[in-house]
């Protein structure tokens, strides 16, 4: 009588476990090693279970009904509203966050001697450590910005032909692309050389090479699509959770368990090391789904944010900077909201009391009189 008592309790905290639980990492970064385990046989056997099957249904069951209740009561409107107008507020630095999301863990490549990911070192090093160094750095300063991102979108596409492992840190590639759109915004050292060049009274736009030939021309062409920067954001990180949460738990399951062994994962909450799994790769997967549909955007992102934080905290000897580039496009999806071609998007066309759109700016580069700094 009393384990019937406490079954709805244990559905709870695996429910739980499956939204927050430190499971939810790249699992190559801390797995142990395992032997192979057969896919199918797994899920089968995860599945055929009928409690595993009841904590997973109820949990799906909860986030439809959340959702559909949300957007039918829509509780608390004053305190979204002011929620969103703060963070619109931050839209003229999310340039500076996109440069923090990859050059912080370039740097840390470079200096660690692996290539994007932990699970890729080339035999070159002394190549590996000065391109994510020089990368990194000049992506922190804000130097140069487009033409850096560039580079490394070519460089990562050039690796990932031959290290297909470097999937792993897909977010590079949404990411490049977003700083190629936004460029270096400030504070930046091309914000700052701009300035320079564009007064005519100053030395340095007699001699500067670069700002009015170059510069200019590249943020001309880029500004009619910064409005599809939360896209970029959005499906790359959808991109990733969705890869993450198939490819590292479902698919590999073996490694998966083995990190649930390692770190005693159900000592933390009593269920079957296979619902762990399997709760893992759901929750990943869903984010992933729910970023890509544009659907309940900031709250997705924000749940991306807790996962990042609890594994972070969850497993001591996990790569933090691995993890700093999904972190910082999550945040800037926190500011930037869905974006068009979303299911948000199409919510608030509908709504009366959907925000204005602020008119975009591109501070890193002024081209002329119709472009502001602000």
């Amino acid at each position: 009588m009393r384990a019937t008592r406490l079954r709805p309790l244990a559905v709870v905290l695996a429910l739980l476990a499956a939204a927050t639980g430190p499971a939810a990492a790249h699992v190559r970064y801390v797995t142990p090693g395992s032997e192979p385990v057969a896919v199918a046989e797994f899920l089968v056997a995860a599945l055929s279970e009928p409690f595993n099957l009841a904590v997973l249904a109820a949990g799906a069951g909860m986030l439809v009904v959340v959702g559909l209740v949300y957007r039918r009561v829509r509780p608390f409107p004053a305190d979204v509203a002011a929620f969103r107008a703060a963070m619109r507020e931050y839209d003229d630095l999310v340039p500076w966050l996109l440069r923090l999301s990859l050059g912080l863990p370039l740097v840390g490549a470079g200096f660690s001697g692996y290539l994007f990911t932990p699970a890729f070192e080339p035999a070159a090093p002394t190549f590996v450590r000065l391109f994510g160094i020089t990368t990194g750095f000049l992506l922190l300063f804000g130097l140069a910005t487009r033409v850096v991102a560039a580079c490394g979108l070519g460089a990562y596409l050039a690796a990932l032909a031959l290290q297909p492992g470097l999937l792993l840190a897909v977010e590079y590639v949404l990411g490049f692309l977003a700083v190629l759109l936004v460029g270096a915004g400030r504070p930046s050292a091309d914000h700052v050389l701009a300035r320079l060049a564009r007064d005519d009274r100053t030395v340095y736009s007699r001699v500067d090479p670069v700002y009015r030939r170059f510069a200019v021309p590249a943020a001309a062409r880029v500004r009619p699509y910064r409005r599809y920067v939360p896209v970029v954001v959005r499906v790359g990180l959808g991109v990733a959770f969705v890869y993450l949460g198939v490819t590292q738990k479902l698919m590999n399951p073996g490694d998966a368990l083995a990190v649930v062994e390692k770190y005693a994962l159900t000592s933390l909450v009593p269920v079957a090391p296979e619902l762990w799994v399997v709760g893992a790769g759901l929750t990943e997967a869903l984010v992933g789904v729910v970023l890509l549909a544009g659907a309940f955007t900031r709250a997705a992102a924000g749940v991306a944010i807790l996962l990042f934080t609890t594994t972070l905290f969850g497993l001591p000897d996990d790569p933090v900077l691995a993890h700093v580039s999904l972190f910082g496009l999550a945040s800037a999806l926190m500011i930037t909201g869905a974006g068009p071609h979303s299911v948000d998007a199409r919510v608030a066309s509908d709504s009366t009391t959907a925000p204005p759109t602020r008119p975009e700016s591109d501070p890193d580069v002024e081209a002329d009189a119709t472009v502001t700094d602000d």
